[in-house]
């Protein structure tokens, strides 16, 4: 069933009727199976581009293949519209027998279909949400062999569409391919001539040809005005100018040509999107407009129709706004006039958001404010507060005075949707600690403020008084701050309170999903600082899953429990589905501007691109985490930066440069002035500077001294409850120990236990390469040793064994190899160092600008030549006869 806030507009699930004129076209690239995942039709507006791919997907339905369109609109941006569709475009493939619930289930389904299937997908461009382009992105990643989508846009998207390239998995079908002949351009013009009229002589032909470079818009333009007029030479001789001068002057030439009555429902229809007959009939009243809709759709006047209950329509782009251009140089242009009545007449039809959008466009900001109290709240609880941040900052200040309720909530909305900092410009201050006397309402906003820029000590303060004077007169923000006060709780150290907090929060608002969420994300935070990872995860889960009750607009909480689950997944060695759930969520998180999550996600993130040999993405995203830091005034998240990149650079062996980025790290200070060595902090939980200084020093410096060191620092996180950290830090003292020389594999034994039980795995794959000699050496001890007796344990140890690529039966001694009987070529030395530095083949082959069988080429001579087993075992052998540092 159709969600009640998402319209049944059928007909952008079916490509554009047919008609008799159109030329039977087969641009290369469109008209041949392929093996690549994505075909991009990319070309300036009017180029043909959706009547190509509506042929193609007419032709595979004709073959009998499974195939879905759907046209892409502005209201697409809203993720649960977006997702709705594409469940359509899923039940019309024969993947699902109904839309998903979310989008997890949705890729997930998708990519475990066993048929082939094409998705085809028009106006890409209106898409700009970074949630649902992130969701798109991660259906491109997940397509299963047989799985192709035909994307339709103007401009290069935002989808990470170059790695796809890069494996010669994109076909590309651009202007070139587009163009019409000048075959195709005499048989369209042929077709499009009236019978008594006489065809075009060769020569003109070739004019219009050349002039129009096979524009197919300006092919229709020119044909409808070749239709009206008897010299039809001279017209064809005398086209000049751009595209765009092109298109405007052909329009004008159609509409001069129209009866008055039509030009000027023309006119008067363009304030319009979308076209039905009532909200035509509140601007032209004097005219059917049903019956003019019909007439200008079957008169070839630019009108498509996108829906059928009510029938809706649309004019073309191009046409539309040359129609709004004109109407504005009329010397009393009736612009008011004309988005009043078009407001009030979509209120009619219970339609506010553009209600909204057409009173704002009026100028009658009284009335959109009247709007705005009868519907702000509704749009508050489906988490729509970037709309409604769009339309209070359209809306001037003076005129919200007296309206408390709605300033409120555009405090909020700004709050969730750009950030603190410019919040409180809003609010015209540049501290968020509340003035003397100010009303109680705002407590809770300006706590949420100061936690979003980890001022924790006084958001606590600020709460505190907050919570004397609930209940408030607005509902959200009560829910908001019972939440935000347990949080800040858990921050400062007071589980107790934290969990008192939440069980309010649930008493107060239990049938809310949001406090559901919240509240099973809260606890699963908890319980990985105390080291029980399973239950975090079904916490976690439990807190995604509660979020598919409401929509699925991009909010608060989606990012809150989204980030969260990811990382459950990535410490669960679920790499794939971590990723996944980072393409949908990240993109919230870096909205909101929650810095703990942003931290976590951005480093999820970069370990990943790491992991699959895409350094450059990896540094990539931390130099993005950094920016966002600087951004949004947060030293936290800007040393949280260099730390992960003093991790890669360690990974690398470059020792020197980890140091520089953790002396940067810890020379930042932070936000607080409180001591937030001390704060629960889930992002610093494992990485901070002092525990990234001891990992430095276990593997670069004095591990002896750190050693001691790593195992005091142990104690004192058990002691103050926090296991998970003694975990890592338990490790950096055997990871010391083993450089030292001193016996450590059996260190392993009970920390190893313990992570297998709780369910760690990154936790301690995420040490290497620095745990492999001690992990090898520990495994190779206990093989065949009867430690399969626990098939769970021996399960978990083959699992670290297979990520971390140890071989037992290889020769652990460290004595100098004998140098190559043949020498290694410069191309094989920089296929070395590309590999030491954790750049995958396919990334190797971008760098070198080769191909990939090139690289594995390489790759073969390099084992061949160093005696080596595996990409792993060279670049050992290769440090150790020093031909890469």
């Amino acid at each position: 069933m159709t969600p009640a806030h998402i319209p049944r507009l059928t007909t952008k699930l079916t490509p554009p009727a047919v008609t008799p004129y159109q030329v039977a076209r087969h641009p290369a690239g469109l008209d041949a199976p392929t093996a690549a995942r994505v075909v991009l039709v990319r070309a300036p507006a009017g180029f043909g581009k959706s009547t190509a791919m509506m042929q193609c997907h007419r032709a595979m339905e004709a073959r009998g293949q499974s195939a879905a369109w759907l046209t892409l609109d502005a209201l697409d941006n809203d993720l649960s519209r977006f997702l709705h569709y594409l469940g359509e475009m899923m039940v019309q493939a024969g993947i699902a027998s109904a839309p998903p619930l979310g989008p997890v289930e949705a890729v997930d389904a998708i990519a475990a279909h066993p048929s082939a299937f094409t998705f085809f997908m028009d106006d890409l461009d209106a898409l700009r949400d970074a949630g649902v382009l992130g969701l798109l992105r991660e259906l491109i990643e997940r397509l299963p062999r047989g799985g192709l989508l035909v994307l339709g846009c103007r401009s290069w998207p935002d989808l990470g569409l170059g790695r796809l390239r890069a494996r010669g998995q994109l076909v590309e079908v651009g202007p070139a391919q587009l163009r019409f002949s000048l075959e195709e351009t005499r048989e369209f013009l042929r077709n499009r001539c009236a019978p008594a009229q006489e065809p075009l002589p060769e020569h003109a032909l070739l004019t219009l040809h050349n002039r129009c470079e096979g524009w197919a818009t300006g092919l229709w333009l020119a044909s409808l005005a070749l239709q009206r007029r008897r010299d039809t030479v001279a017209l064809a001789e005398s086209f000049s100018g751009s595209d765009q001068a092109l298109a405007e002057y052909l329009a004008e030439d159609v509409l001069a040509h129209e009866l008055p009555e039509v030009r000027e429902f023309l006119l008067r229809t363009s304030v319009l999107k979308q076209l039905t007959a009532p909200v035509c009939a509140a601007l032209c009243p004097q005219t059917d407009c049903a019956a003019m809709l019909e007439h200008l759709a079957t008169h070839g006047v630019f009108l498509t129709r996108i829906g059928d209950a009510p029938p809706t329509w649309r004019y073309h782009s191009l046409f539309a706004s040359f129609l709004h251009a004109r109407l504005q140089q009329q010397p009393l242009a009736p612009m008011r006039e004309l988005h009043a009545a078009a407001s009030h007449a979509y209120e009619a039809e219970s339609r506010p958001v553009p209600a909204i959008d057409h009173a704002i466009l009026a100028q009658d900001h009284a009335r959109a404010i009247a709007l705005l109290a009868a519907h702000a709240e509704s749009f508050v609880s489906q988490g729509r507060l970037r709309l409604l941040d769009r339309w209070f900052q359209a809306i001037s200040a003076a005129a919200l005075q007296g309206h408390e309720r709605l300033t409120h909530l555009s405090l909020w909305a700004a709050c969730f949707t750009r950030g603190p900092i410019e919040t409180l410009a809003q609010m015209g201050c540049g501290d968020a600690r509340p003035a003397e006397g100010e009303a109680a309402q705002y407590l809770a906003l300006r706590a949420m403020l100061l936690a979003l820029q980890d001022r924790y000590a006084d958001a606590y303060a600020v709460g505190r008084r907050a919570l004397a004077v609930l209940p408030s007169e607005l509902p959200f923000a009560d829910s908001a701050l019972l939440n935000l006060m347990a949080n800040i709780s858990s921050v400062l150290g007071r589980t107790d309170e934290s969990r008192r907090l939440l069980g309010e929060a649930r008493s107060r608002f239990g049938s809310s999903p949001f406090n559901r969420m919240y509240a099973e994300s809260l606890e699963g935070m908890l319980d990985l600082f105390e080291g029980r990872m399973r239950q975090a995860t079904a916490r976690f889960r439990i807190a995604v899953e509660s979020t598919h009750q409401a929509t699925f607009s991009q909010s608060h909480g989606n990012a809150w429990a989204g980030v969260l689950y990811a990382y459950a997944m990535y410490e669960a060695n679920r790499l794939e589905k971590a990723d996944h759930l980072l393409n949908i969520y990240l993109p919230m998180a870096r909205d909101v501007g929650l810095p703990d999550h942003m931290i976590l996600g951005h480093a999820l993130r970069t370990r990943l691109a790491f992991a699959a040999g895409d350094v450059d993405s990896a540094l990539h995203t931390l130099t993005e985490l950094e920016h966002l830091g600087h951004l949004r005034h947060l030293p936290r998240v800007v040393a949280a930066a260099h730390l992960e990149r003093a991790r890669i650079f360690m990974q690398q062996g470059n020792s020197r440069a980890a140091q520089d980025e953790l002396r940067r790290a810890s020379a930042i200070p932070p936000c607080d002035s409180g001591a937030q060595d001390g704060y629960r902090l889930l992002a610093q939980d494992l990485e901070y500077p002092a525990l990234a200084q001891l990992r430095w020093n276990a593997c670069f410096g004095d591990a002896l001294a750190t050693s001691g060191e790593a195992m005091a620092q142990a104690i004192a996180a058990e002691r103050a409850g926090r296991y998970r950290r003694a975990l890592k830090l338990r490790l950096i003292h055997a990871l010391a120990e083993h450089r030292a020389g001193r016996p450590a594999a059996a260190l392993l034994e009970p920390l190893l236990q313990t992570t297998c039980r709780e369910g760690f795995v990154r936790l301690v794959l995420d040490e290497a390469p620095w745990i492999t000699p001690l992990l090898a050496a520990y495994l190779a001890a206990t093989q065949g040793s009867g430690g399969d007796a626990d098939p769970i344990y021996a399960e978990y140890l083959r699992q670290l064994q297979a990520s971390a690529h140890i071989a037992l039966d290889a020769d652990p001694a460290q004595d100098t190899p004998a140098p190559p009987a043949e020498p290694l070529t410069r191309k094989e030395v920089h296929v070395l160092q590309l590999l030491a530095d954790g750049y995958s083949n396919s990334a190797i082959a971008e760098k070198m600008v080769v191909a990939d069988t090139t690289v594995r080429t390489h790759l073969r001579h390099i084992n061949a030549k160093l005696g080596a087993g595996s990409r792993t075992q060279a670049v050992a052998l290769a440090r150790r006869l020093r031909l890469i540092p």
